[in-house]
């Protein structure tokens, strides 16, 4: 064994290190400062403790807070220093499991008959700050199989000997850090020290493994920071989310409801919200027909053969809606759970030539997917929902250019309703589990890399993700953070060769020989119901003036001035600026401020001096008084401040 090794470092540079090095001395060797702030190193690709020994030649990234890895791995062991807590202030608890999860981690806990609740909470913060504080080492030990039946045995934990029935001897690794020990595969941050910040953020009911027939646990949501401050900024953030919930702005500015006699997760879009969702929807068929699409209309049910055909059936439905049975003997229907089926058909209603393509299909096709009731929320996940789908049927030779285009199509839509900080995803099959694909690794070669490409070319920032394509091929995932910076995907591209192949889809090509069409997905908004959940949250209600339901109120100032309301508001209509006149029988304050709650642009004020002079009083919201203007005045102002913020007018 050789007594140095060579480290690679992400700048490319290459270091030589003593044989058993750990990555916590790589990164003394290379600054103080760094190394206080690594929380563990990716080796090799793979995540590990920062004080483990490397005995190999190897590629080392050191992770810090700063990293997905690194958070993940601090809120893995805050996970463990949580259930240490517990342990200190519920003698006999029973642990399930505690991962880390987006964004803080939680633990599954049976506690053995005793009382728990939030006003337990502080508490158990309080212990947990009180152990970090004495910065424990988190320790990792290898073990027998034997020696772990044992200890759990011993402690009386049930839930640690079903986890260890999986596991085989060689692969079983135990955590200890104070008092605490926990059957973990790891890796964890250097010490407890590290946590400096902690919130008890829910408490809920959680059956053993997921399973209705095993007991209910207990599963407390937490969350830990490194310092102080971040811990408050989010907490602010997440005051600053519940404003912003569409589900409460959605039922406050009348734009959607939900009804249990329709039915869980089935959205019905009340006279705002269809304003709303039309106006997009009217925006993007206007660029799709200066794009070249063509629009189409399919059913909403299909033959349960369509989906056989597809693919669709054998890796969605057994968790989709049950087949609808007709009088015919043998007959089975399906709810539209995609639309591409249906456009291969159409592409199949007649010859095509090389002539004809790229063939662009354009559809607002509403399709059905059986979502669990506990998965259900709003508008971002929901049972029935309207895809603003489109397919494009190309040559080979086609395809990197026609995903160009779709590029560009989907960053003018980002850019017109203000998403302006994204990154596109690209992702790519799983190498290591190809049967949860349909084709052949030729043609996902081939779908793979015109995606890199066309990324590469128009400059994308962008991260690869293996296992995240769809079953019939890869995809150009756009991730775009919104005005609290959470991300949210939002437009998808995905090439397609399996599809033209299970339809039999073809085209003759200049030497009259018979070839398949490539086909690209492409949805630049994805679904209408979950963009207008994040464009609610991220606007906070106060929509683009082009997008508003009503951009003006007209507020006359009693009943005297009803007349003149009704005149000035036929005017607007006739000019295309939407709104309502306010008559009822409430002082001016009252109306301004109503109207300032449900997110209206404009407020017209009308009194006496502004119908004896044909003018009217103009408020913008949430900065007051803009001024007296003729009406012919207020038109040209309000269409110079509707161009900057929209491409097409709709």
């Amino acid at each position: 064994m050789s007594d140095q090794i060579r480290i690679t470092l992400p700048d490319g540079s290459v270091r030589e290190y003593p044989n058993g090095v750990t990555s916590l001395e790589i990164a003394t060797s290379i600054s103080e400062g760094l190394a206080r702030n690594v929380l563990a190193a990716k080796v090799n690709g793979t995540v590990q403790d920062a004080t483990r020994p490397i005995t190999t030649d190897a590629t080392v990234t050191l992770l810090t807070w700063n990293d997905s890895e690194g958070k993940a791995t601090f809120w893995h062991s805050s996970a463990h220093l949580l259930a240490e807590a517990l342990e200190e202030l519920y003698p006999g608890i029973k642990f399930g499991i505690g991962p880390p999860i987006e964004k803080g981690f939680y633990y599954d806990v049976d506690l053995n008959g005793q009382h728990f609740s939030q006003e337990d909470f502080k508490k158990v913060e309080d212990k947990m700050l009180e152990l970090a504080r004495q910065k424990q080492e988190f320790v990792r030990q290898p073990i027998s199989k034997a020696e772990a039946v044992a200890y759990f045995e011993q402690k009386g934990d049930p839930y640690k000997l079903d986890l260890l029935e999986g596991l085989d001897d060689g692969t079983i690794t135990f955590y200890t850090q104070g008092n605490f020990t926990d059957l973990c595969r790891g890796p964890h941050i250097p010490n407890t020290g590290f946590i400096k910040a902690v919130k008890l953020m829910n408490v809920a009911g959680a059956y053993w493994r997921g399973d209705e027939k095993n007991k209910m646990l207990t599963r407390v949501y937490a969350v830990t920071f490194p310092k102080q401050k971040e811990l408050d900024e989010y907490l602010h953030l997440l005051e600053e989310a519940k404003k912003r919930d569409h589900r409460k702005l959605g039922k406050e500015l009348e734009l959607f409801a939900f009804s249990e006699k329709v039915g869980a997760g089935l959205p019905l879009w009340l006279p705002k919200g269809t304003m709303l969702r039309e106006r997009l929807e009217n925006f993007l068929r206007k660029a799709q027909v200066r794009a070249g699409y063509s629009p189409v209309v399919t059913p909403h049910i299909g033959s349960k053969q369509l989906y056989v055909t597809s693919g669709h059936w054998d890796k969605y439905g057994e968790d989709s809606f049950k087949p609808i049975l007709t009088p015919e003997a043998g007959e089975e229907f399906l709810l539209k759970p995609m639309n591409c089926p249906h456009h291969c058909e159409i592409y199949k209603t007649k010859p095509r030539s090389y002539r004809d393509l790229p063939l662009r299909l354009a559809e607002f096709g509403t399709v059905y997917r059986y979502e669990q009731s506990g998965e259900l929320h709003g508008l971002t996940r929901v049972r029935g929902f309207t895809q603003d789908d489109a397919h494009i049927f190309c040559r080979p030779d086609q395809v990197k250019d026609e995903f160009m285009k779709v590029i560009d199509l989907v960053l003018y839509v980002f850019r017109s309703l203000g998403f302006n900080d994204y990154m596109a995803q690209i992702s790519l099959r799983d190498p290591e589990n190809k049967q949860k694909y349909i084709g052949s690794d030729e043609v996902w070669e081939k779908a793979e890399a015109a995606i890199v490409e066309a990324a590469a070319e128009k400059g994308l920032r962008t991260v690869t993700e293996l296992g995240e394509a769809a079953f019939y091929g890869p995809k150009l995932d756009f991730m775009v953070k919104d005005a609290l910076g959470r991300k949210w995907q939002l437009g998808t591209v995905q090439v397609d060769y399996n599809l033209p192949e299970r339809f039999e889809l073809e085209y003759t090509g200049s030497d009259n020989q018979k070839y398949r069409p490539v086909m690209i997905h492409r949805a630049p908004f994805g679904s209408m119901e979950r963009f207008i959940a994040i464009l609610i949250e991220n606007t906070a209600g106060n929509f683009p003036l082009w997008l508003s339901p009503d951009q003006i109120a007209v507020l006359p100032i009693s009943e005297k001035y009803e007349d003149y309301a009704n005149e000035v508001f036929l005017l607007l209509q006739e000019n295309d600026i939407r709104g309502y006149v306010d008559h009822r029988d409430e002082k001016i304050g009252r109306k301004i401020r109503d109207s300032e709650l449900n997110k209206v642009p404009f407020m017209l004020i009308l009194g006496d001096k502004e119908q004896s002079e044909g003018r009217v009083s103009v408020r913008r919201k949430g900065e007051g008084d803009v001024g007296s203007m003729s009406l012919t005045e207020f038109v040209e102002f309000f269409q110079n401040e509707i161009k900057p913020t929209t491409a097409p007018v709709v």
